[in-house]
């Protein structure tokens, strides 16, 4: 009788830990996807900018449009940004408001990098070049969508 009775909660112990690993989302499900935007932004004091890129996803490729503003943006600048987008399930998922904090200044060309995320969980890390001139310290929101 104490057999079965051991037996019987060993029995559950491995069937709740199975139910338990199988309805725990991992990491491995999401998806990096490599990322293109071209961005031209000018203002005095408060900022607007937008442009176009590219998400390469899954051997796809999907078009962008993006806008956005700063605040506390002094100049007029355009920057051509690559990078990684993590975190992906669906090429849809890296739709949405992206936000970071940012600070910095560029004369004549200067080296930019950004990390971004949005309400979903998608991370962007963009590196790239800007020309122009812009100095800003700013908590910039940036929109990102699917064309």
């Amino acid at each position: 009788m104490l057999g079965l009775i051991r037996a019987i909660k060993i029995g559950s112990a491995v069937v709740a830990a199975t139910v338990m690993l199988l309805g725990t989302p991992t990491s491995s499900y999401a998806l990096t996807g490599s990322v293109r935007i071209n961005v031209a932004k000018a203002g005095f004091i408060v900022g607007v900018g937008g442009g176009s890129g590219i998400l390469r996803f899954k051997g796809r490729n999907y078009p962008l449009s993006v806008s956005g503003i700063g605040i506390g943006t002094i100049g007029v600048a355009s920057a051509d940004m690559v990078g990684s987008a993590y975190n992906l399930r669906t090429a849809a998922d890296i739709a949405g408001t992206y936000t970071a904090v940012s600070g910095g200044i560029a004369v004549a060309g200067g080296a930019r990098a950004a990390r971004l995320q949005n309400a979903n969980g998608v991370v962007m890390e963009l590196r790239g070049t800007q020309a122009g001139f812009e100095v800003s310290l700013s908590l910039s929101g940036m929109t990102v969508a699917l064309r």
